[in-house]
């Protein structure tokens, strides 16, 4: 097990790739807080880990409320004493180019898809300077490589989520803590829902897949799950400051 006795947080935890994130980390031995906003989205995710004979934990909460964020975590340090890994997962899309998204949605993508990572990580800097080890993955996109057609709010979210993850990085990494990001591609999870609506249906958003991804298929939950075991695992212990696109190649095309 590489992640024994390890204390790991996943923003997002309740569905999707959040989920499978936080499974193969608790299989891999670590004791999982399964944070999201959904109370039964994480008591699915903890009942699948603990079906499994894993160790984790419910924290339902909503990310963009920093002072229930910041109790959140000081009760898991509490609790456990450190905080090893900080995978900030949670997000959304909204859908619109610059005159048809609403402020409103600009602003709340903005918040969860940055601004939570970013005081998430605030939050258990302190306890991971004084262990002198950690590491933080954050979610991008492969959105946040390329850019998407009418996703103004998104891709720029996702933009910016890949250079704060280098900035704290460089600050960090002589501290014994790796950053790093995550950019999945297509993944058929009902995230997608706003771009699949704004592309017109399933048959378009499948046709659209086959042509633009080289391999030609959406990737599963358990593949992706595979990769953020290894950036949050000594498995990357010389990465930080990196972002690994796992998209199929069309960030190469």
């Amino acid at each position: 097990m590489i992640l024994k006795d390890r204390i790991a947080i996943v923003t997002g935890a309740g569905s999707g790739i959040g989920q499978a994130g936080a499974a193969i980390m608790a299989r891999e031995g670590a004791h999982v807080a399964v944070l999201d906003r959904s109370a039964d989205g994480a008591a699915e995710t903890v009942e699948l880990i603990r079906t499994a004979g894993g160790s984790a934990e419910s924290l339902v909460l909503d990310v963009t409320d920093d002072e229930t964020l910041e109790a959140g975590i000081a009760g898991l340090i509490a609790r456990h004493g450190r905080i090893d890994i900080l995978h900030n997962h949670a997000g959304a899309q909204i859908a619109g180019d610059l005159e048809q998204v609403e402020v409103a949605g600009f602003d709340r993508s903005w918040n969860l898809n940055v601004r939570a990572h970013f005081m998430a990580a605030r939050f258990v800097m302190p306890t991971m300077k004084l262990q002198g080890s950690g590491v933080i993955l954050n979610t991008s996109s492969s959105s946040g490589v390329l850019y998407d057609r009418e996703m103004i709010a998104y891709t720029t979210t996702k933009h910016a989520v890949i250079a704060m993850t280098r900035q704290m990085a460089g600050d960090y990494a002589r501290l014994g803590i790796r950053v790093n990001a995550l950019c999945p591609g297509w993944v058929d999870t009902p995230f997608n829902a706003p771009f699949i609506g704004q592309m017109g249906g399933r048959a378009a958003i499948e046709a659209y897949v086959r042509e633009k991804v080289p391999m030609g298929r959406w990737a599963s939950v358990d593949e992706i799950a595979e990769s953020i075991l290894f950036l949050v695992s000594d498995r990357s212990s010389y990465m930080t400051g990196q972002i690994l696109v796992v998209d199929g190649g069309e960030a190469v095309v």
